[in-house]
């Protein structure tokens, strides 16, 4: 019984993976080569900038940088960037809470006084996605 057992689950499994996708995202205008580019993937609008999904860095390129999410499965997300100018694995702020380091979000959408809003900046993944963000400068 377990021999035939293993294969039914293996299948199932792949069925499962098959259907999930990839996010690249290829952040511009980033204002200089050195530090790297963190992107926070966001599945939920209650964990829109608190908690991320998923992680990814790149190393910045020509003012620009390519990270990509590999086994999404289909729903709505978020993307938060940033240019960890420092390496530090964080994004710095003021003691007020405005971002030392350039940040931008899914739909290249901003915020007004404060971060842009998660309704501005979701989208939809139902296959393999390809989004372009242009960094906004920091404040």
């Amino acid at each position: 019984m377990l021999k035939h057992f293993i294969p039914i689950l293996s299948f199932i499994s792949c069925i499962g993976f098959a259907q999930n996708s990839n996010l690249t995202v290829t952040v511009s205008d980033i204002k200089n080569n050195s530090g790297t580019v963190i992107a926070e993937l966001y599945n939920s609008k209650g964990s829109y900038l608190k908690k991320a999904f998923k992680i990814a860095s790149s190393e910045i390129k020509s003012n620009s940088a390519t990270l990509t999410f590999t086994g999404i499965p289909k729903g709505e997300y978020t993307v938060k960037v940033y240019h960890d100018e420092n390496k530090n694995g964080k994004l710095d702020k003021y003691i007020i809470g405005m971002p030392k380091e350039p940040v931008a979000c899914s739909n290249n959408a901003k915020g007004f006084m404060g971060p842009p809003k998660y309704d501005d900046a979701k989208f939809t993944v139902s296959s393999d996605l390809k989004m372009n963000i242009k960094m906004n400068p920091a404040h």
